[in-house]
C-alpha cells in the first residue's frame, strides 16, 4: 500500500500532464489544416472550413435556445432519446438475465449457446429483417440498438455474478440472509465493477448503432443529417456531423467515467486496503 506522500498527483487543467495530453490534438489539427489545404481536395476540407460549417448548421439559433439552430433542435433530441432509451433497456435486460445466468449453472448450460449465437450476429445485418417486420421508425431503431448493445452488459454481468467470493456468500448464509438479501447485499455489489465495464462498452456501441439505424429511412437525427449532407454533396457538413458524433461520444464517455468513479469509490478503497 502506497503512502499518501508517494501518491501520484492528479492532473489539473494547468498541470504539465494536462498539457501533455492536449498538445497531440493541437498538432493533429495543425497538420490536418496544412495537408488538406495543400491537397485542395473538396472531399477532405480543412478543420477551419468544417468548424464554420458546423456553426452554420448547429449554432445559428437565438440565445433563448442556447444558440442551437432549428436543425440542431430537430435532430439532437431524437438521437439522444433513441441512444439513452436503447442503452437503458439493454442495461436492464443484460443485468437481469446476467444475474440469472451467472448464479444458475443449469440455466447457463441451456442458454449459453443461444447467447453466443446471438452475439455473433452483426446488428446492422438485422435491418433487412426488422424493416419489413416493424417498418421504418423508432421501434426498429430501438430494437437495433438494444440487440447490439445488450451483449457486453449481459456477458460482463454473468462473469461478475458467477465469480463472487464464495466466503462472502457463505457468510451471508450463516447470518441468515434470504436469497433476495444475498442478491442485493452480496452478489450485486460484487458484480457491480463488471457491470459498469459492460455498460461503458455498450454506451459506445449504442452511439454507433444509433447512427446506423438513423441512416436507414429515418426522418430526423444526427445520422439522418449526416446522410442528408452526403446526398447534398456537402463534405464540410458531412465532416461536421462526424465531428459532432465524436464530441458526443467523448462527452458521454467522460460523464460515464465520472459517475463510475463515484459509484465504485468503495471498490477502489477496498482494493487499496488489501
Amino acid at each position: 500500500m502506497k503512502s499518501p506522500a508517494h501518491a501520484a498527483p492528479r492532473s489539473t487543467p494547468s498541470s504539465p500532464g494536462f498539457l501533455t495530453r492536449l498538445w497531440p490534438i493541437l498538432l493533429v489539427l495543425v497538420l490536418w489544416e496544412v495537408v488538406t489545404r495543400v491537397a485542395a481536395n473538396g472531399f477532405f476540407p480543412p478543420p477551419s472550413t468544417i468548424v464554420v460549417r458546423m456553426r452554420e448548421m448547429w449554432l445559428t439559433g437565438p440565445a433563448a435556445h442556447l444558440w442551437l439552430s432549428d436543425a440542431a433542435l430537430d435532430n439532437f433530441p431524437p438521437s439522444l432519446a433513441r441512444l439513452f432509451t436503447g442503452w437503458i433497456l439493454a442495461g436492464i435486460v443484460g443485468v437481469v438475465f446476467g444475474l440469472l445466468l451467472g448464479r444458475s449453472v443449469v440455466l447457463a448450460r441451456f442458454v449459453d449457446p443461444l447467447v453466443h449465437f446471438g452475439r455473433a450476429i452483426p446488428p446492422p445485418m438485422l435491418l433487412p429483417l426488422l424493416i419489413p417486420l416493424m417498418s421504418i421508425g423508432t421501434p426498429m431503431q430501438l430494437t437495433t440498438i438494444v440487440f447490439g448493445v445488450v451483449w457486453p452488459v449481459l456477458l460482463n454481468t454473468v462473469e461478475g455474478a458467477r465469480y463472487v467470493d464464495r466466503q462472502h456468500v457463505e457468510t451471508a448464509r450463516v447470518f441468515g440472509f434470504t436469497r433476495g438479501q444475498r442478491l442485493w447485499r452480496v452478489i450485486l455489489p460484487s458484480a457491480t465493477p463488471k457491470i459498469f465495464a459492460g455498460l461503458r462498452l455498450s454506451l459506445s456501441l449504442a452511439l454507433i448503432l444509433m447512427v446506423v439505424s438513423e441512416l436507414v429511412g429515418s426522418t430526423n437525427g444526427i445520422g439522418f443529417q449526416l446522410r442528408e449532407s452526403e446526398r447534398a454533396f456537402d463534405p464540410p457538413g458531412l465532416w461536421g456531423s462526424l465531428v459532432v458524433l465524436g464530441l458526443l461520444g467523448y462527452v458521454l464517455n467522460l460523464a460515464f467515467f465520472t459517475v463510475e468513479r463515484r459509484v465504485l469509490s468503495w471498490h477502489r478503497a477496498a482494493k487499496q486496503t488489501t
